[in-house]
């Protein structure tokens, strides 16, 4: 074969061996680790709760690859913001699962984001885990196969467990509801069995609203909102001097509330999972400590403010850890198979046993939850 050829050859077998190794290697390096991803406002009014769920699950991440991660590989956490958005949200989720090939998906505060979400991971046979969101419809969502699980609050409990509470600490008999006007308010409104008021989140005036409730002869308030319109209820209330008991869902929790909504906000007494305040128990103390060394902000317990986002992420991500490992594989199906397998768990919040079912998808009920109010910045339970 002449030189020349015998050169041309060369090169093609170079080539093809160059291709045939990079076409071995790029798939070993994706596998690298496994991938989970998070939609969460990180950014606007409810930064905080995003900030509090990323630590929650990155503080769990940190434990379970220091015991060997998952199928002999680490976590890695992928984030995406989603500004409080639906659409955007729902772009993020696919983004996560189709380009970063996430196993999993865990969900922020917002309510009509997850909704938005749940028909994709559904589709797409991807667990998605909410640690906020208590919109009944998330987990109760009618799919036949159900890859949506939850390890937060339900609209459906909280809002027996809000009446019951305005009843035995304030004696209220005929609370006024005021409920953000989106799918959130509008899960609660179901469970609440009463009339509401609506408001918007831009609204900065809610005097009309509340003058018609304080006319109908309500005797408290039941609040169903995030930070900035929750404040601005707060607000409305002051300027009307009318002073009456304020029982809320947990939205206030997720934000700057005592900042937006004045001195008042520290009177609003909210639904939460977990409060870090208080004598600890032992895993809550390890935590505490670890939140502490990983994030040297924290200085204290108001840094660690929402304590629900951070339990609540933590838990999830040890549940969702359990599964895989159970499962043996990240495959959705066999995966979302694993989550009814579970065995017990002690957790954060409290021990697991079996806490999924085909007939519940939720891990936490009315049992678990908490009320607490503001101080300062930090979150404690009432009486504290």
């Amino acid at each position: 074969m002449p030189i020349l050829g015998l050169v041309s050859r060369l090169r093609q077998v170079i080539v093809g061996v160059s291709v045939a190794m990079a076409g071995c290697i790029a798939p070993a390096m994706a596998q690298e680790t496994v991938k989970v991803g998070l939609v969460a406002a990180l950014s606007g009014q409810s930064a905080k709760s995003g900030e509090a769920i990323t630590r929650g699950l990155e503080v769990a991440i940190d434990e379970i690859n220091a015991a060997g991660g998952v199928l002999g590989k680490k976590l890695e956490l992928v984030r995406r913001d989603d500004e409080s958005n639906p659409a955007k949200g729902l772009l993020a989720a696919r983004e996560l699962v189709q380009k970063e090939k996430a196993a999993a998906l865990f969900g922020g505060i917002d309510t009509p984001v997850s909704l938005a979400i749940v028909p994709f991971a559904n589709q797409a046979k991807v667990p998605f885990v909410g640690v906020w969101a208590a919109g009944t419809g998330i987990t109760r969502n009618g799919a036949e196969e159900n890859y949506v699980f939850r390890v937060s609050a339900v609209d459906e409990l909280v809002d027996e467990a809000l009446i019951d509470y305005v009843g035995k600490v304030h004696g209220g008999k005929k609370p006024g509801l005021m409920l953000i006007n989106n799918p959130w308010g509008e899960s609660n409104e179901i469970g609440l069995l009463a009339g509401a008021e609506k408001f918007d989140n831009a609204d900065v005036d809610m005097v009309p609203q509340l003058t018609r409730l304080k006319n109908a002869g309500a005797d408290s308030i039941i609040l169903v909102a995030n930070v900035q319109p929750a404040a601005q209820v707060i607000k409305s209330l002051d300027r009307m001097s009318w002073s009456v008991p304020v029982v809320s869902h947990w939205g206030p929790a997720g934000g700057r509330f005592t900042e937006l909504g004045g001195p008042s906000a520290e009177k609003v007494h909210m639904v939460q999972t977990y409060s870090f305040s208080g004598k600890l128990a032992r895993k809550g103390e390890a935590v505490l400590a670890a939140l502490k060394a990983k994030y040297p902000e924290i200085k204290s317990l108001a840094d660690v403010t929402p304590a629900v986002g951070i339990a609540n992420a933590y838990d999830a991500m040890h549940l969702v850890a359990l599964a895989i490992a159970k499962a043996n594989t990240t495959e959705g199906p066999a995966l979302r198979k694993a989550f009814y397998e579970i065995g017990p768990y002690a957790g954060l919040i409290k021990t697991y046993d079996k806490p999924f079912t085909t007939a519940n998808h939720d891990a936490l009920g009315k049992s678990d939850y908490i009320f607490t109010h503001f101080k300062g910045v930090e979150i404690v339970p009432v009486g504290n």
